[in-house]
């Protein structure tokens, strides 16, 4: 089987004419998914209020912004403020690669594993909150992974247990990680003080060659180890079948046997883009739609197929669009 997928390169520094055309364009996909539950099942619009300004007062403006571009809906503010929305699940491996040979600067390099029909596929250059930001979006305006101008770079992955709680949809932890934080002590301070409403693996790496990977979780503690590569579980396996189903632990066991040993940066994304890393059950729910590589050293990303490449920088993003062909082999 093949698939297509369109992504696109957007600059925008605060949101207007290009976002709200996003928006038209997925809010009744998103609109379906938030209130399959019924409009009663999700928080009110003060509750979601009163928590961004809890957790995330620097981001109320924007979210605000948002509401109106939205067109002011009580649905859509309480959508965009992502606190509780249903549970999602997704794949994904990440990594923080260090040269052997100290030739190449320190990457984080991610495969990001999902349905293609649930993929935005937006690639924004924004200015929300004071520094420029490259991210892919997830929510509208939350981050499946990202780098900020201070050479913070950050990625999520799913955690592995079906447990969900009262907390943010963490593609808007990833977001406010990028738009206030500068390294990554400072993300750590932000990811143990914001709940999260599912099990995620965060990935963080700075310009400083600091680096971390955080487990979040609803009902455990924030917990940071320094575990260079993950999957889809934390300390073991706690969803059999999903791990079964996505490879995880061979996924695991795979990277974290060739980044110590990968000879520059083209033979460590090559391995990301082989399998069992790189994944083709699309229909599935769980193949590799992209990977994402971020220099935070810099200021440079990129974004991988089997046959082709997409770079930007902070310093000369170019706006554009790609469509991608993928096969399983």
């Amino acid at each position: 089987m093949s698939i297509e997928l369109q992504f696109q390169a957007l600059a925008e520094d605060l949101p207007d004419k290009k976002w709200q055309a996003i928006f038209n364009h997925l809010w009744p996909g998103y609109r379906a998914w938030f209130l399959r539950s019924g409009v009663t099942g999700r928080p009110s619009y003060l509750e979601c209020r009163k928590v961004l300004r809890t957790y995330m007062p620097e981001l109320v403006p924007i979210w605000e912004s948002l509401i109106e571009l939205s067109g002011g809906g009580d649905v859509e503010s309480r959508f965009l403020s992502l606190w509780c929305p249903p549970p999602y699940i997704a794949g994904c491996t990440q990594g923080i690669w260090f040269d052997p040979n100290k030739y190449e600067e320190p990457m984080l390099i991610r495969n990001y594993d999902f349905a293609p029909v649930l993929l935005e596929g937006n690639w924004w250059k924004t200015c929300w909150s004071g520094q420029q930001v490259l991210a892919m979006s997830d929510c509208l305006w939350g981050a499946l992974d990202g780098m900020n101008e201070s050479g913070l770079s950050v990625s999520l992955s799913f955690g592995g247990r079906t447990v969900s709680g009262v907390g943010f949809g963490v593609p808007l932890v990833v977001r406010y990680i990028l738009e206030v934080a500068e390294n990554v002590s400072e993300a750590i301070d932000i990811l143990k003080r914001i709940p999260v409403h599912m099990s995620y693996n965060i990935t963080l790496l700075d310009r400083s060659s600091h680096w971390a990977t955080v487990f979040v979780n609803p009902d455990r503690p924030t917990e940071v180890v320094y575990q260079a590569a993950t999957s889809n579980f934390q300390h073991q396996v706690e969803w059999p079948q999903h791990a079964e189903a996505t490879h995880a632990v061979e996924r695991l066991n795979a990277l974290q046997h060739k980044l110590p040993y990968a000879v520059n940066s083209h033979d460590m994304i090559q391995t990301m883009l082989s399998k069992p890393l790189y994944q083709d059950k699309w229909l599935s729910g769980y193949g590799t739609l992209y990977s994402a590589v971020y220099y935070p050293m810099s200021n440079r990303a990129e974004l991988w197929w089997p046959q082709e490449s997409w770079a930007q920088s902070l310093d000369n993003f170019m706006e554009g669009q790609k469509q991608i062909y993928l096969k399983s082999y």
